[in-house]
């Protein structure tokens, strides 16, 4: 292969991580410090994970006059930070961004950009939010057939009745891909079932079936079932769409497809960053955050003691390898579901019995690879999703986006662009090496994701050519275990698969007066593993400490997702409908 893997040794990603947990920043002038608030009230809370939901949790509890200490074992900003490739800096310019996968904000995000306008950012009036450009399109590419570029903003009619509803989103989808009217137009009737459909049915039915039959993929056309059955629920959720609950998935083609207006949305359906996300987004919130005094710590989290029905304390280890028990008068726990539901205890789970759930949740991997390229990519303005690929495959060329920290100003002066890949399907057969990308070697995983994409980019035009491969990096995350011949995954994603709704557990019980959950599995209005869920999450935490600590603070924003009104009398008639065990009116 042209390009060669950008190595991270073992020490080399300790010592990022150290860094990273140790970031100092400059104060943001003006901004007010409640010191005299915490020494008055003296609630300490300690925040056990630092990713989106526990710097979420830390913001809005420092804002409110609480002692804020934040646990991470890692790197600040989790799954959602960048990862600077060590040694690839050349000539003093800085080194080249790798991550975890591409940012993607789409407009129906409420919490997230709400956060950002309160994150200070040097020229920007509106703080980092002011940092999230728009995509204007994006790219269905198939192997040896043609790519249908979409439009990524507002389509469509104002529409009134139901009729008009799957005239307006049925003539979208079929003029802006090669599907049939048929399949379009029975394809928007599926959303306006799911729209019209009462929480009751949403919770009590959709939930319990897979996106796959709800749509009734196996009686639609090839394209049906490759666009709208399989590739939304990769690209949404890295579940197989005999796996995805109807419930998540529908949810989210109600905000992308049941909004064509973008009604009550914070931007532009499709924005991400303009320039690494470290640096415009997860470092300057972090120095606002040690503005309002929260303290950080770099340590793993062992376990919690319980004394009675409060958590006495937090078992620790920081990075030195010195075990320590934290103590705090309230507990949130930011954790991902794959490590928090190892801290549940016999005695937690006998006053939190519902906690057991959480062991049979899915998680699975959507982990990305960025290939660096010495010449600039034209493949689209914006997302590609790659139909085909046995991977799932899906890109965003960051070059022509990134105007704050331009990839042509970093590594050795050669690379133009960056091409960043999510691979969302670990589990199928390649088309190299007839493996899965578990089993596949990290050198493997980037000849097999090059050539699917150039599989699906080079059947009309040489867009990628393997000359213009200056290198490859892998998430640091998946590591390669040789004794089994297969890689593990250090960050894998919570899948929302059918019936899971009911395994979710809430932020907070009375029975566990201290503890307060704030992960992405935790039930929130989004209902997907995301940032913005992990950020309602943290907000439904924080205003539960809130609560119990009888503090009058004001509590945090909370949003809820679009439903158009004009569809509220269906779902008020499906109210009953649902209760007398009789289908949704629009179900035929």
């Amino acid at each position: 292969m042209a390009g060669q893997r950008l190595s991270v040794t073992r020490r080399t990603v300790l010592r990022g991580a150290v860094a990273a947990g140790a970031m100092a920043g400059a104060v943001a002038a003006g901004a007010a410090t409640p010191t005299a608030a915490r020494a008055e009230t003296g609630r300490r809370v300690a925040v056990l994970g630092g990713g989106v939901a526990g710097l979420t949790a830390a913001h809005e509890l420092a804002e409110r006059g609480f002692e804020v200490t934040v646990y991470e074992r890692r790197a600040l900003g989790g799954k959602a930070r960048s990862i600077a490739v060590p040694g690839t800096g050349k000539d003093g310019r800085p080194e080249l961004w790798g991550e975890h996968g591409f940012r993607f904000f789409p407009g129906f995000y409420r919490h997230i950009p709400d956060t950002m306008r309160r994150i200070p950012f040097a020229g920007n009036a509106n703080g980092v939010w002011d940092n999230l450009v728009a995509a204007p399109e994006a790219r269905f590419s198939r192997q040896g057939a043609d790519d249908t570029l979409i439009p990524m903003g507002k389509f469509g009619k104002v529409w009134s009745t139901p009729a008009d509803f799957r005239e307006t989103v049925g003539s979208a989808i079929a003029t802006s891909t090669s599907m049939g009217t048929a399949d379009a137009l029975y394809f928007a009737n599926r959303l306006l079932v799911f729209n019209t459909s009462c929480d009751a049915r949403r919770y009590g039915q959709w939930d319990q079936m897979s996106w796959r039959d709800y749509v009734g993929a196996g009686k639609r056309s090839n394209e049906f079932r490759m666009l709208l059955s399989r590739t939304l629920t990769t690209l949404l959720v890295a579940a197989k769409e005999d796996k995805a609950s109807t419930l998540t998935i529908g949810t989210m083609g109600e905000q992308f497809l049941g909004n064509p207006l973008e009604v009550a949305n914070d931007g532009a359906l499709d924005r991400l960053l303009n320039g690494a996300t470290n640096e415009a987004w997860i470092d300057p919130w972090v120095n606002r955050l040690r503005d309002l005094g929260v303290t950080f710590v770099n340590a793993e989290v062992k376990g919690l003691e319980l004394e009675g029905s409060r958590i006495s304390g937090a078992r620790v280890v920081d990075s030195a390898g010195s075990a320590q028990t934290v103590a705090a008068d309230y507990f949130v726990s930011a954790l991902p579901v794959e490590v928090a539901r190892t801290l549940w205890t016999p005695e937690i789970l006998s006053l939190r019995p519902e906690l057991a759930g959480m062991n049979q949740l899915t998680v699975d991997w959507m982990t990305g690879i960025q290939f660096f390229l010495r010449r600039p990519t034209d493949i689209a303005r914006g997302h590609v999703a790659y139909v085909d690929s046995p991977w799932s495959l899906t890109s965003i060329s960051q070059g022509q986006f990134w105007n704050r920290t331009p990839v042509t100003g970093l590594g050795d002066g050669t690379v133009q662009d960056c091409l960043s890949v999510d691979i969302s399907d670990w589990n199928t057969p390649g088309m190299l090496y007839g493996k899965t990308a578990k089993e596949c070697t990290h050198e493997e995983i980037a000849r097999e994701v090059w050539a699917q994409l150039q599989a699906h980019l080079n059947d009309r035009a040489d867009l990628l050519r393997d000359e213009d491969l200056h290198s490859w990096f892998l998430d640091t995350g998946v590591a390669w275990d040789a004794a089994q011949q297969r890689n593990t995954n250090a960050d894998p994603l919570l899948i929302n698969t059918a019936g899971s709704w009911v395994l979710r557990p809430e932020s907070h019980h009375a029975a566990l007066e201290n503890l307060f959950l704030a992960g992405d599995y935790v039930r929130t209005n989004v209902d997907l593993a995301t940032m913005e869920g992990a950020s309602e999450a943290a907000r439904t935490a924080v205003n539960k400490i809130l609560d119990v600590s009888g503090s009058d603070a004001a509590r945090c924003k909370l949003f809820t997702l679009y439903r158009a009104v004009e569809l509220e009398p269906f779902r008020q008639l499906d109210v009953q409908r649902f209760a007398a065990g009789q289908p949704n009116m629009f179900d035929a």
